[in-house]
């Protein structure tokens, strides 16, 4: 019912500030996030140089040249996309995103342009990174199933959200972990339940954040055990170096 109220009025009647300057959120489509927010995030628009595998930003500028990161050369991915930088209004939308199964249009418009823009495969099959059913009972809702059941729809893909299961509850990965001590937090974390349903398949395995890229790239290891042929990440967000 409030999504029928104009914008002039909803903020009267229910003004809300934003989650990361605490100004007036002027237009519902924008979430929890201001329009100023929204405008001061980084949002990747090909004008910038990424991490050619890992989707890393690295400069402001774009290069005429393959880039490369190098952290990531043991991930097991083949390639990961963002769409933009953990900040402002998209780190505030992530985290409303893991208290409420709520996608702001202004988000929704973003992730499905990043993923039409990125090239996917057009027989990819789009998985989400799950959580451990302890944190599945304590949430009751999967972020990244989210987003990815929205990205399936845009995209017209077969969506699968029962294949890559996570078999051990692990700790919330905290800031000032190093790549080391997240890799140790997902190791054998995951497991394929149907192998035969991702055997020479595409993959597009969707979260909420990329941080180390130790999650996905362990959960990119598993399903190409099981015979997956390509695997892309396609995140709301990627934290900067």
């Amino acid at each position: 019912m409030l999504q029928l109220l104009p914008d002039p009025i909803l903020s009267i009647i229910y003004p809300q500030a934003c989650d990361v300057c605490e100004g007036e959120v002027e237009r519902h489509r924008d979430g929890v996030a201001c329009t100023d927010c929204w405008n001061a995030t980084r949002i990747f628009d090909g004008n910038e140089t990424l991490c050619n595998k890992c989707g890393a930003f690295l400069f402001e500028t774009m290069s005429r040249q393959p880039t490369h990161c190098g952290r990531c050369d043991e991930h097991s991915y083949d390639r990961a996309i963002a769409v933009g930088i953990y900040e402002g209004a998209l780190a505030a939308s992530v985290l409303r995103l893991k208290r409420a199964p709520f996608l702001p249009d202004v988000l929704k418009t973003l992730i499905a342009e990043r993923a039409r823009q990125s090239d996917v495969h057009p027989s990819s099959v789009v998985i989400p990174v799950p959580l451990s059913a302890r944190r599945r009972q304590e949430r009751g809702f999967n972020q990244a199933g989210v987003i990815a059941r929205l990205v399936a729809r845009h995209l017209r893909l077969p969506f699968d959200d029962q294949t890559l299961a996570r078999g051990t509850h692990t700790p919330v990965h905290r800031a000032g972990m190093d790549k080391k001590a997240r890799a140790m937090t997902v190791k054998n974390a995951f497991n394929v339940v149907r192998p035969r349903l991702v055997d020479g398949q595409n993959l597009l395995l969707i979260d909420d954040v990329m941080t180390s890229g130790e999650t996905v790239s362990m959960c990119a290891k598993e399903l190409k055990k099981s015979g997956a042929a390509t695997v892309t990440i396609l995140t709301i967000a990627r934290a900067a170096l």
